[in-house]
């Protein structure tokens, strides 16, 4: 077991530190790190900035509590007139934002106009600054006095679907915003009038909640009072991903990949959720006090903490990608916020180690299943599942065969099976298929695939290289197992995504751009849909959040014996 888990592993490693948000990969060599991003200087306008401390080392530890450093906001602030750094300083005071900064490892940035007031070419500033910064997406604007007027007639207009949020007090209206619409903030005695544009601009969105605009038309509220109910109201609420035709941690500059898509942050606290943060030693007695750890995070329903009828709440098995921090499938997969409506147990697990804390392997993971199993009695045995990403969706796909007794259904996203059967090839797939072949037919897992087609870290299959795809290994894994016949030749003639005539075809409109768009269908064994395949079209190696909920509900219609261990379908 321990061999395969290195080949995994070695499996995982080939897709490289770029694969992770963050990623800096131009400039000098770091040892241990590869190539660092080294920044260019800042613009003589940039009169204050502070960023937050990473909690994440490549290769390296992370900090077991609070946030992750996925999606942290990055702010643009732009004052009423030209600021000393001082001065730029005590503004941020003002604000009272150093909570927010640390809760979730934000930084921000103000920007004095080029002259004595802001003009037009300020926006130039704007857009070095953005990609300077590599499209953040997590972007909130704040403008004050001038430099309201500045955001609201030249950076909205312009920008708006490049930034997360954006809030003004005072300053003059603006004409129009950019298209994409924008979440807004508006305070300040003529608050109304500067809410028009944004308004207009967001309600061409109907079916995009997160497009909204808060009138706030106080003239003496403090900055620090306007911040945080902005914080509260909008700014806390959203960022974006820029993962459209390509993968967001690589970076983009402004206007290569048009608008941004527009997601909700997780805040499991709003929904009602708890979260534990588990470090077990590793062994027994006392020395294993001392000894390596293990680490995971505990997601739970409130009402479901005690008095919930012996097993009667789903697991969910949440699994990060390679080198991620043990949060981010929780706070980025959209897992949670499903858990959040469907009330159900969630555990993301460091199951690939760090230097505190000890990797878990196949075996590991099962072994904290059997803990939590064993703590919590109101946990069902019969419906626990696994869904990982990229590397994670790599480990969740091998459990599905390697721990069939142990779960009900897997998953993943931006990952699959790599390898092959020829002399040479990939050990990990080659174990994998014979247990699969040797189980075909008595067992029976549910498997969902979730890929982005402009994923080139582990890249979808086209009709030019389909033959060998870990995408296509792992449904030919998953279809030898569960006894249905073995599609190994691809015709895109038949469907241009799947390259196979799949069942219950249906094409989803995501609201997240005319472009993303997901495409899904079925294979099925007899009368029940044992694989499921999801493309997000136009989508790089990321998650998608709105396919959590694509993936649960095709979970949630199985259930496995516990005493048997078959498999029992319950329908839609």
């Amino acid at each position: 077991m321990k061999r395969i888990f290195l080949a995994a592993m070695a499996a995982a490693l080939c897709l490289s530190a770029a694969a992770q948000p963050g990623g800096r990969q131009e400039g000098e060599n770091v040892p241990g790190m590869g190539r660092r991003w080294v920044q260019d200087p800042d613009p003589e306008n940039v009169i204050f900035t502070k960023r937050a401390a990473s909690p994440f080392t490549y290769g390296g530890d992370t900090q077991a509590q609070g946030r992750s450093f996925n999606n942290a906001p990055m702010f643009f602030v732009f004052p009423d007139g030209k600021l000393d750094q001082a001065a730029a300083e005590a503004l941020v005071a003002s604000l009272d934002m150093q909570q927010v900064l640390d809760n979730n490892f934000g930084s921000v940035i103000v920007i004095n106009p080029t002259g004595a007031k802001y003009a037009a070419s300020d926006f130039d500033i704007f857009v070095t600054m953005f990609n300077k910064n590599r499209g953040p997406g997590n972007l909130k604007v704040i403008g004050l006095g001038e430099g309201a007027t500045f955001v609201n007639q030249v950076i909205a207009p312009k920008a708006a679907g490049h930034i997360a949020g954006i809030v003004t007090v005072g300053g003059k209206p603006g004409k129009e915003v950019d298209a994409a619409g924008v979440p807004a903030y508006v305070a300040g005695k003529n608050a109304a009038k500067v809410a028009k544009p944004y308004q207009a601009a967001n309600a061409a969105h109907p079916a995009e909640p997160l497009l909204k605009v808060v009138v706030n038309p106080d003239a003496k509220a403090s900055l620090k009072d306007i911040f945080a109910d902005a914080w509260k109201q909008i700014l806390g609420r959203n960022f974006r991903y820029n993962n459209y035709n390509h993968t967001h941690y690589e970076g983009a500059q402004f206007g290569q990949y048009g608008s941004y898509e527009l997601e909700p942050y997780t805040d499991w606290e709003a929904m009602n959720i708890k979260r534990i943060v588990v470090e077990q030693p590793v062994g027994f007695g006392p020395q294993a006090q001392d000894g390596p750890k293990q680490l995971w995070y505990e997601y739970w329903p409130v009402e479901l903490m005690e008095g919930a009828p012996e097993h009667s709440v789903p697991v969910m098995v949440l699994l990060h990608g390679n080198a991620n921090d043990p949060r981010t499938q929780a706070e980025t997969s959209g897992f949670l916020q499903v858990a959040g409506e469907e009330r159900f147990f969630v555990v993301e697990m460091e199951w690939q180690g760090t230097r505190n804390y000890q990797a878990m392997g196949h075996d590991g993971i099962e072994t904290v299943i059997y803990t939590l199993l064993n703590k919590y009695p109101q946990l069902d045995p019969s419906r626990v599942y696994a869904e990982g990403l990229s590397a994670g969706s790599m480990t969740a796909t091998a459990l599905g065969v390697k721990k069939s007794h142990v779960f009900t259904a897997v998953g993943g996203h931006s990952g699959a099976l790599f390898g092959g059967l020829g002399m040479g090839a990939f050990p990990g797939f080659h174990s994998i298929w014979n247990e699969a072949t040797q189980k075909r037919g008595a067992v029976e897992v549910p498997y969902c695939s979730v890929f982005g087609t402009k994923d080139t870290t582990v890249p979808y299959m086209t009709p030019d290289n389909w033959r060998g795809n870990s995408y296509l290994n792992a449904w030919n894994a998953y279809e030898q197992m569960n006894g249905m016949p073995v599609v190994s030749e691809m015709d895109f003639s038949v469907d241009p995504i799947f390259g196979q005539q799949l069942r219950d075809r249906e094409t989803i409109h995501t609201g997240k751009g005319d472009d993303i768009v997901i495409e899904s269908g079925q294979l099925y064994k007899g009368n029940m849909p044992l694989i499921k395949m999801v493309a997000v079209v136009n989508y790089g190696h990321w998650n998608f959040m709105p396919t959590a909920r694509i993936m649960w509900d095709f979970f949630k219609q199985y259930r496995r014996d516990p005493e048997t261990k078959k498999l029992i379908y319950l329908g839609k």
